[in-house]
C-alpha cells in the first residue's frame, strides 16, 4: 500500500488463533463450564453467534486476504501477532505444551507467506517452565518469532514464583522480550468484577494485569535478570498514573517490615517501570494518556498497537496520526521503536510500497 508518511504504522498487539485452539476452548467450556468463570465468560461469548463475536472470529484465524485487506484499509504496514487471550494457559499441562507448539508452527507458515507485512510472538506454556523455556528457545532460533506472549495468570498462579523464572532466563539468553497480556481476573479474584460485567477489557484485563506486572517488579525478577525486558499493552494497565504512589508505599513498607514478600530492592520500582518496561497504545486511542505515558516513560518506551481484531476501529488510527508531537518522536511510536524491542529490523517506507 503506498505510503506519503515518512513512517510506517507497526502495531504491536494483535490477535490471532488457530481453529484448533479456538476448538478446544469450546470443548473446555463445554465440559468444565465453571473451572474458570472469566474464561467462560469470555470465550463464551466470542465463540458464540452474535453478531460482535462472528465478526470478530471470522478474524481471528486468518492470516491472509481479510486480515491484509483491514491492514491496507487503516493503513498498517505489519502487525506483531500473537496467540489471543488466554492462549495455552487455561489447559492442562501436557495439552498446553503440546497447542503451543501447534499455534507457534501455525503463526510461522503465516508469517513465512507474508514475511514483510506480519511477525509475531512465540506461545508458550508456563504450566511447565522447562518445556515453555524450551518452546520459546524453538520460536526464537528456529521459527524466526521475536518473543514470547504471556496471558497473564496461568490457572491463578503468576509469573514472579521462581519456579517460573527459567522463562524469564530464557527471554533473557535469547534478548527477546515477553508481551504480558491480559486476562480475565482468575477464580479467587473475579467475583466482584463477574457480578457488573466488568471482568474483561472494561476493567477487570487491567486490574489483573497490573498486579501481575507489580508483583514481578517487587519480587525483584528485573534485579535478578537486568536486562530483561517486558511489554504491557493499554498504555502500561494504569500503572504509569501511580508511579509516585507505588516508590512512596514500597519504601514505607520494606521500611517497616510489613510483609516477608516485600523486600528492598536495588532500585525504585518506578526505575524497573521505566527501564524493562515498554507499554503499547493497545485498545487506547485517545490523545491525554498517550502523551502521559510518554512523557512519564519516554518517548522511547510507548509504542503504537490497535488491538485487532477485538478493537478494530479504522478512525482511531487518525487519532494517533493527530498527536502534538514532533514527526520524529511519531515515527518512534509507529515505527522505530517497535524495531528495536522487537529486533525487527530497519523497514524503509520504501519497503512497503
Amino acid at each position: 500500500m503506498p505510503s506519503s508518511l515518512p513512517f510506517l504504522r507497526i502495531a504491536a498487539e494483535e490477535a490471532f488463533a488457530p481453529p484448533e485452539i479456538l476448538g478446544q476452548y469450546r470443548k473446555l467450556i463445554a465440559a468444565e463450564p465453571s473451572l474458570d468463570p472469566g474464561f467462560t465468560s469470555l470465550m463464551g461469548f466470542y465463540l458464540g453467534s452474535s453478531p460482535r463475536a462472528v465478526q470478530v472470529m471470522s478474524r481471528m484465524t486468518d492470516l491472509g486476504e481479510i486480515r491484509l485487506r483491514d491492514m491496507d484499509e487503516t493503513g498498517i504496514a505489519r502487525q506483531i501477532l500473537s496467540l489471543t487471550s488466554p492462549g495455552v494457559q487455561i489447559f492442562d499441562a501436557a495439552t498446553a505444551v503440546s497447542l503451543a507448539g501447534l499455534s507457534n508452527d501455525y503463526l510461522a507458515d503465516g508469517i513465512r507467506k507474508h514475511p514483510d507485512r506480519f511477525a509475531g510472538l512465540a506461545a508458550i506454556a508456563p504450566q511447565t517452565p522447562a518445556a515453555a523455556a524450551k518452546e520459546l528457545e524453538r520460536g526464537v532460533r528456529r521459527l524466526g518469532l521475536k518473543g514470547a506472549i504471556v496471558n497473564s495468570h496461568t490457572r491463578g498462579e503468576y509469573l514472579d514464583n521462581p519456579k517460573f523464572w527459567e522463562i524469564f532466563e530464557a527471554a533473557a539468553a535469547l534478548n527477546v522480550p515477553i508481551y504480558l497480556h491480559p486476562n480475565t481476573p482468575p477464580p479467587a479474584m473475579i467475583g466482584p468484577f463477574l457480578e457488573r460485567g466488568l471482568d474483561g477489557a472494561i476493567f477487570g484485563f487491567a486490574v489483573e494485569t497490573a498486579l501481575h506486572m507489580l508483583r514481578i517488579v517487587v519480587a525483584g525478577v528485573f534485579d535478578r535478570f537486568p536486562r530483561l525486558q517486558i511489554v504491557l499493552g493499554h498504555l502500561g494497565e494504569a500503572l504509569p498514573y501511580w508511579l509516585f504512589r507505588i516508590d512512596f508505599m514500597h519504601r514505607a513498607m520494606v521500611a517497616a517490615n510489613r510483609y516477608p514478600g516485600v523486600k528492598k530492592l536495588e532500585r525504585k520500582p518506578s526505575e524497573y517501570l521505566k527501564e524493562n518496561v515498554c507499554v503499547t497504545t493497545s485498545g487506547m486511542a485517545w490523545e491525554p494518556p498517550i502523551l502521559y505515558a510518554q512523557s512519564v516513560l519516554g518517548v522511547d518506551r510507548v509504542l503504537y498497537a490497535m488491538d485487532y481484531p477485538y478493537q478494530f476501529v479504522p478512525e482511531e488510527v487518525k487519532v494517533t496520526d493527530g498527536l502534538p508531537i514532533s514527526e520524529a518522536d511519531k515515527k518512534k511510536l509507529y515505527q522505530t521503536n517497535a524495531e528495536r524491542v522487537f529486533s525487527l529490523g530497519s523497514m524503509g517506507v520504501e519497503a512497503s510500497l
